[in-house]
Formats: structure tokens, sequence, C-alpha cells
């Protein structure tokens, strides 16, 4: 089978429910600083460490060595190992099949949920059937490093290991964890030596360039007869090789709970379903979403917009419940974190949106599950004092105007989800009333109207009545673009942003819409003219002169690039939600979005496979970037397609 290395480009990935990760290319060359085969998450779902970056494979028979293995060094792919892979597949786990010197290869990979442990197991066959034996090698390059940076060769790594029955241990650094290879090989002998010059190539097309040494402390050998298995639990944890069948067959029965509580047997929704449990993890005594992979940890905005599509659409609603509850035990002045700190430092409050889009993710919850028990005990008091502080105002100049409008801004500080700033420099800038700000503040006004009335508290749900009203009014009578057809992105006191962006699409999407009748019909229509693909919205219209059709370059050139034409898949499920609000569940609408989701099946294989990116380019085709695995690409998609089936009955 000829086939190019690129061929193999796709990645993979494996998580652990605590933040940790295994990933790397169909072939295993890590083309990235974050691939790895332990990526741990030491205080979960943060300080994750690169401990085991990859292992090298050798296959002998009859005296003839046979490297599994593809790296990338500089000018050079060595070894090619990938001229041996003929097939593989992501379903319950990652498999890959090698096929050499008449003898299958099939290798392994999954994370244990709960454990920064990897299971790598090998099953090597003789496809002739001559009962030939063989010596199978697996050489241990370990980075021990954390997951942003990159190893270097140095006299300080401790190359010692201890060797035990079955099982060989090292420890690097001192300030890190011990690190465990349960395995059933025949031998375990010393190696000691540096690997130079690892080069990862879509580091180096994201503008970093500097390679990677790693080192391998020890070669395990496994000599055997064909029809054998061997197995190696990488570790945290002390564990045996013969745990391996075991975690093997609980993981696998875990996965199984998880696709059984998909909400259809669709194909999309079964795969969306088991994409969407690699978002949720531990975050000490509750949970959080990890907003995506490889190098994103949790932030509030991410979550609270994906929380309906990865917890609730999926029938976790016990999940949605500890999120919502992480979430408002870390409310300060009325705002929920924008991002948790990576280690050890406070939580970073510096965002408009992430807080309002708390009140949605709580509406959505009660609307799905009855609990009204769990919103008057911890969430509604919480709920009251944001909008308080909103109103009497909080940081970054976030305060509600005379005219009922959240207004916010501060120089340098981008408070919305068009956040992109490199240096001094803020891509997007958007201080003043931003269009989505407005909606969210009006919904958030009014359900908790619904939870006031609900808990019985007049007063208070006629208070919040007359602000909706009076943002309502407001938000006509400045926000309609007459010339346009459709809304201003941001107003302020003396501009109005004409820019024909999708953050109009929330003021009809949101369960308390602000704009509707003909006016929304207008401002539609025009979103689909101009930033409709077949990948999701555009960030800007291609007809703007600050439009940038491709994604891609070093740090500066992405970002700014980011918010300025960059298609976002997960504003497909906004979108569409106001398409049928407006238009109506009629067959042509339903009809409309089950091909463009039908359409947009193919990508799970294309970038991360059985997940959905977090950006595309701008123009034609569409060129996924970003993150391979985004959360809210999930849970939107998910929940579109889960709300199709639901309601108006969209194909299976």
């Amino acid at each position: 089978m000829n086939r190019d290395l690129e061929d193999f480009d796709a990645e993979w990935l494996e998580t652990n429910g605590l933040g940790g990760f295994a990933s790397s290319t169909i072939c295993g060359r890590n083309s990235r600083r974050y691939h790895g085969l332990l990526v741990a998450a030491l205080d979960g779902p943060v300080r994750r460490f690169v401990l085991l970056s990859k292992f090298e494979e050798t296959l002998t028979v009859g005296g003839e060595r046979f490297e599994l293995s593809t790296n990338q060094y500089p000018g050079v792919i060595h070894p090619a190992g990938y001229r041996y892979l003929v097939e593989h597949s992501m379903d319950p786990m990652p498999t890959f099949w090698f096929e050499v010197a008449g003898f299958r290869v099939q290798k392994r990979v999954f994370m244990v949920h709960g454990e920064n442990t990897t299971v790598v197991q090998y099953d090597i066959t003789d496809t002739q059937a001559g009962g030939r034996g063989y010596t199978f090698e697996l050489r241990p390059l370990i980075a021990f490093r954390d997951y942003h940076s990159i190893a270097h060769a140095n006299g300080a790594l401790n190359g010692r290991f201890e060797e035990h029955a079955g099982r060989v241990t090292v420890r690097p650094y001192a300030d890190l964890p011990e690190l465990h290879f349960a395995h059933n090989g025949s031998r375990v002998d010393a190696a000691g030596n540096w690997y130079y010059n690892f080069e990862y190539k879509v580091e180096q097309e994201r503008g970093f360039y500097e390679c990677e040494d790693l080192f391998n402390p020890f070669v395990l050998r496994f000599e055997g007869n064909a029809g054998e298995t061997h197995a190696v639990v990488v570790s945290t944890r002390e564990h045996t090789a013969g745990d391996a069948t075991r975690l093997f067959e609980g993981e696998l029965a875990r996965r199984n709970r998880i696709r059984a509580k998909a909400a259809s047997g669709r194909p999309l929704v079964v795969a969306l379903t088991k994409a969407a449990d690699q978002f949720l993890v531990k975050r000490g005594g509750g949970h959080t979403v990890i907003a995506g992979y490889h190098w994103f940890t949790d932030w509030g905005r991410d979550t609270m917009i994906s929380l309906p599509g990865l917890a609730i659409a999926t029938g976790r609603t016990e999940m949605a419940r500890d999120i919502l509850r992480t979430f408002a035990r870390s409310v300060d002045q009325g705002m929920i974190p924008n991002r948790f700190a990576d280690g050890a430092g406070l939580p970073e409050w510096n965002t408009v949106d992430a807080s309002l889009w708390m009140f949605e993710a709580a509406r959505a919850y009660v609307a799905n599950t009855g609990d009204w028990s769990f919103v008057r005990d911890e969430l509604y008091q919480v709920l009251v004092d944001m909008v308080e502080w909103h109103c009497r105002g909080t940081r970054y100049g976030i305060h509600i105007d005379a005219n009922g409008l959240l207004t916010a801004g501060e120089a340098g500080v981008p408070l919305t989800w068009m956040d992109a700033k490199v240096g001094d420099t803020v891509f997007t800038p958007r201080d003043g009333k931003p269009v989505e700000i407005q909606a969210l503040w009006h919904n958030a006004l009014l359900t908790l109207k619904q939870f006031a009335e609900q808990f019985g508290d007049g007063e208070l749900a006629k208070a919040l009545q007359a602000r909706a009203q009076l943002a309502a009014r407001s938000f006509g009578s400045l926000f309609w673009n007459a010339e346009a057809g459709c809304l201003f992105d941001v107003v302020s006191d003396n501009y109005r942003d004409a820019a024909i962006r999708p953050n109009q699409v929330f003021a009809m999407s949101l369960h308390y819409p602000l704009l509707e009748g003909e006016r929304a019909v207008s401002a539609l229509r025009i979103v689909e003219e101009h930033l409709l693909t077949p990948r999701g919205l555009r960030t800007l219209s291609p007809q703007d002169p600050k439009y940038r059709p491709r994604y891609g370059g070093d740090i500066r050139s992405r970002d700014s690039a980011y918010h300025q034409g960059t298609v976002w898949p997960w504003l497909a499920g906004p979108f569409f939600k106001a398409w049928l609000r407006v238009h109506g569940a009629t067959p042509e609408t339903v009809s409309r979005i089950e091909t463009w989701l039908r359409d947009f099946e193919p990508h799970l294989g294309e970038a991360g496979l059985g997940q959905v990116s977090e950006v595309f380019d701008g123009d034609p085709p569409q060129r996924p970037g970003g993150c391979i695995a985004q959360a809210w690409s999930v849970a939107e998609l998910l929940r579109l397609a889960v709300m199709l089936g639901r309601l108006f009955g969209g194909a299976e």
C-alpha cells in the first residue's frame, strides 16, 4: 500500500475525566508538543504534564528488525513505520494494525477514567500460520515537562529506574511523581539515552520552531510466539500487567453506558454523545468542562454555552447540576470566572458574557429536569446577586445605562467571546454595548423573573419585568440597521458598528428573544447570505475590508484572523435554532437543517477523529484549525441534532 505520510496526519484523542489525555497522529508521529501517551493532570483538571511522550516499537523476526514507529527529525522521517500501517479504528478506542514480515500487529491504546493511566496492548499474530517466534521491543521516551513547554537534554534528569517483578518505575525529577510501567515482558534492559531534535510539524506551522529531546531510560523486551498479547500499564499509580484486561473491560463497559445515553441511534448523535464525554471532567469535589483539546482548561463562557449540549442532551443531568454548583461557588462581584488558573492562583473574572450564559444554562437545566429545589437552594440567590451587581456596576466598567442596556469596556481588555489579543493589540475591539450582550442580559432578566415567580418573589419579578421591557425598547430603537436590514454589532455613545457578524443571531435564538417578526426574517437572511458556510458561521462578512479568509501561521497571524472571518461551527447551533423559530418547523426547514448536519458528518474523520474542530477557514474549502476537539462545537451540534430528533421528527 503506497500512502503518503500526510495521509496519517489526522489525530486521535483519549481522555481520563481528570483533564489528562493521550493523543497523537494515526501513525504515531507526534506532530504537536501536546502529543503524548500520558499527559497527566496532576491537579485535575490543571497542572498537565507530558510524562510519557511515546514508545519506540521494534519487531524482530529471524534476526531482521522492523521499526513500527514514525518520527520527524530535521530533514528526515525516521523510522518510517507508517509504511506498515494498514488499518485503524477509533471505536471503541484507538486501535492500529501493522503488517510486516508475515506478522500482523494490533496496537490498542486507552486511558482509564479517573486515573492518570494509559494502557497499551499489542496482539501479534503470524499471518503465515507458521508459529514463528519473534522479539518485540518497547523503548519508552519520557519528557516529564509542562505540556505547554519543550524538553531539552539536561544533566538534572535522574536516568535511573527501579525494577520490581513486572513493573519498572522512574522518577526523573524530584518535584514530579513516579511513573510506573507495569508489563508482562520477558526482560528489562538499561538504556539511558537521549533522543535529540524531534520536530513537531504542526507546531512549526504555528510559528514554534524549537525541537525537543526525549530520554529513554530502559528497554522492555517481549519474547514470544504468534498469538500472544503484550501489555503495558503506564500510570502514576501502581498497577500490574494483569490489570490491563480488567481495566479494558471496565473502560469498555463505561463507554457502552455513555453510548446508551445517546438520545437516538442516529450515527451523528451517537458519535457526538461519545465526543461530549471527553470534555466533562472533575474539578476538586465537583465537575467542570474542558473548553478544548489540547491546550485549553475550563473556561466559564465555554462551560455555560456547552452545558446544555454536553450534559443535558446526553442525559447526564446530574453532571449539569454539579457543574452549575461548581461555578456558583466561584462567583465574585456578580461574575463567574472566565478562566480558572492553570495551577496555583486566583481565577480570572474578565468577561462580560460568561455570567449571563449561566442564566441560560440554569434555565435549560430546570426546563429539562424540573429540579426547582436545586435552583432554589443553590442558584437562586447567587443569580439575584449577579443581576444586582450588574445593575450597580462591577469590574471592567460593566454596568446598566439609563436606557436599561448593559455596557462594558476597559481599554485593552476584550470582554466578549471575540477576545483575541496579542500584546497590546485587541483584534476585535467591542467596547460599549455589543449586540449579543444585550440579548443575553434581556434573557437573564426574564429567566430570573421566571425563577422569582416560581419561588413567590412577586416584587422582584415585577422589577425584573420592567427592566426587561426597558432594555427591549432601547434595543429596538438603537440596534436596528435599516440600511443593511440587520442589527448593528456594537453600539456606543458615538458609534454604531455596522460590521456584519454572527453575534446578532443570539437576539433571535435565546429562549427570550429580542428580535422577532419581519426584522428577524431580514436579519437572518443577511446572516445567511454573508456568513453561513458548510462548517458554521463566519465571524465577519467576506465583503468587509477587514475580512481574513485563512486561519493559520504564527500566533499573531492566527489571532488576527480568529474573529475576522474565521468560521466557528458552534455558531451553527444558534443560527439554525433562530431559523426554526423565525421560519417555523416546516418540512422544508427541517430538511434543510438535516442536510447541513449530514454534510458536516465527514468532518468527524478529518482532523480530530470522532471530534469537532474549534474553527475553520472563512474561504472554501473551510480547512479545519485550532483545537482538534472543542467543547462548544460538539455541544451545539449535538443539541441541534437532538432538538430536531425530539421536536421535529428528524431523520434517524
